[in-house]
């Protein structure tokens, strides 16, 4: 069974790269007495303010129909930020790639 991030990247992930975002990564962790669900968004513009309340309105629907998290949990949309994590194989590769070019230059 796919844990609970990958079920909400694959139910969310078009829907984002419609409005013209790039899904980064999806994170569902504990904390405390709280669950979190951490929505991680980015575009080659940079992400505003405004860019993850449109992304948030967008997608609340849905997770909310799916009902794939029981438990009652808040939902934060955002950037990676600039010490973004590399926590999939993908994002990585595509950094590295990123990094070799600009060593070059």
């Amino acid at each position: 069974m796919a844990s609970i991030e990958e079920r909400v990247e694959s139910l969310i992930k078009e829907k984002i790269e419609k409005i013209g975002y790039e899904l980064y990564d999806v994170e569902y962790s504990k904390e405390g007495k709280n669950y979190f669900l951490r929505i991680f968004i980015d575009s080659k513009n940079g992400i505003d303010l405004d860019d993850c309340e449109k992304v948030n309105n967008e997608i609340m629907e849905d997770l909310d129909n799916a009902n794939y998290i029981k438990e009652q949990y808040f939902l934060e949309v955002s950037s990676p930020g600039i010490e973004r994590i590399l926590r999939k194989e993908k994002t990585f590769r595509a950094k590295h790639r990123k990094w070799n070019c600009n060593k070059a230059i």
